[in-house]
């Protein structure tokens, strides 16, 4: 551990006024709309971003202030962007092995490095091909490789799942949770499902300003901000894990993370915009479906928030209409299994 990351910024272009300090171990989830300062504070952390007004120091160790900045190369910082960004002409494993060697690792050592790693995200196959052959799911998992390899003291990440289908998500989340655990990361995000799995802390950002910040569970649970009330209104289901389903008030089928044993305690959680609502059960039988009453019913932006007890949905005006919605509806909530996550409680 290098020491607390400390972050003054003061961008006056930008608008963007905040202080942040981060402990060594934790990782901080990042929320807020496009343009209140996620991407800025990320590019002045890693150096990317050039700023005389800004502070940025990482134990005793000053980056930048008023007369100093260091390099980014020579930060002890990782930035792990949306695109992977890996070198074209060169092989997944001299990838991944870059980092090590630029920054004065032997090569047989690096080459070490780089297998160990490539092993730990599961791409130890992929480790002769060439970027252009990979999958996005792939690619950012040798990104992560290649960012870890290098040993930063700090990691910073900017919406490391927007590339990536839905479908690839769970498995690079859970990544994700086993090698943060004991790192310091920053994660910039607009998806809630990052925060609540990946961080310790979530700092909310609006208008370049910190206007909430605070333990994940109690910023989500206890919202101040409308933003963070916009989108911690996950669902969640609590149960036990058995058999490869969350069984509990409702019996959940999803991505389940690893460790889970039957017996455990779990959660499965799922965003209200993957709901689907239906007049009576589709056919084919999805595993999630539920019969389900209506309680409420809310204007949420330009769509409709469908309440049914504890679990909502997000439907358009029109649908509503279609279906008649109003509270005491009878209908079934659909929720794909890929767009749910399950994991320990």
């Amino acid at each position: 551990m290098s020491g607390a990351l400390q972050v003054e910024l003061d961008v006056a272009d930008r608008d963007v006024r905040l202080a942040l300090r981060i402990e060594p171990g934790e990782t901080v989830a990042l929320l807020g709309p496009n343009g209140a300062g996620k991407s800025t504070l990320l590019g002045v952390v890693a150096g990317a971003l050039r700023d005389g007004a800004s502070r940025v120091a990482l134990g005793d160790r000053s980056l930048a202030d008023g007369t100093t900045w260091v390099a980014p190369y020579d930060r002890g910082i990782g930035l792990l962007a949306q695109d992977a960004l890996l070198f074209p002409h060169l092989s997944v494993a001299a990838n991944v092995a870059f980092g090590p060697q630029a920054h004065g690792v032997r090569r047989a050592e690096a080459r070490r490095l780089a297998e160990a790693w490539l092993e730990r995200v599961g791409c130890t196959d992929l480790r002769r091909r060439k970027p252009g052959q990979l999958s996005g799911g792939q690619a950012q998992r040798v990104a992560i490789a290649r960012a870890l390899a290098a040993d930063p003291a700090v990691l910073l990440l900017d919406e490391p799942m927007a590339a990536l289908d839905v479908d690839a998500r769970p498995a690079l989340r859970q990544l994700l949770r086993e090698v943060l655990r004991d790192r310091t990361a920053v994660i910039a995000t607009h998806d809630v499902l990052d925060a609540l799995l990946l961080a310790d802390r979530v700092v909310v950002l609006e208008g370049g300003r910190v206007v909430e910040d605070g333990p994940t569970t109690e910023v989500l649970a206890r919202p101040r901000s409308a933003f963070a009330a916009r989108v911690a209104g996950l669902n969640l289901v609590a149960g036990q894990w058995a058999s490869g389903v969350l069984v509990g008030e409702r019996s959940v089928s999803g991505s389940a993370h690893d460790g889970l044993v039957d017996g455990d305690d779990a959660v499965a959680a799922f965003r209200p915009s993957a709901v689907s609502v239906y007049a009576e059960a589709p056919a084919g039988s999805p595993r999630n479906a539920w019969p389900v009453t209506v309680t409420a019913i809310e204007p949420s932006a330009d769509q409709i928030r469908v309440l049914a007890g504890r679990l909502s949905a997000l439907v358009t005006p029109q649908a509503a209409a279609e279906l008649r919605l109003a509270p005491g509806s009878e209908v079934v909530f659909v929720v794909k299994a890929n767009e749910v996550e399950i994991y320990p409680r």
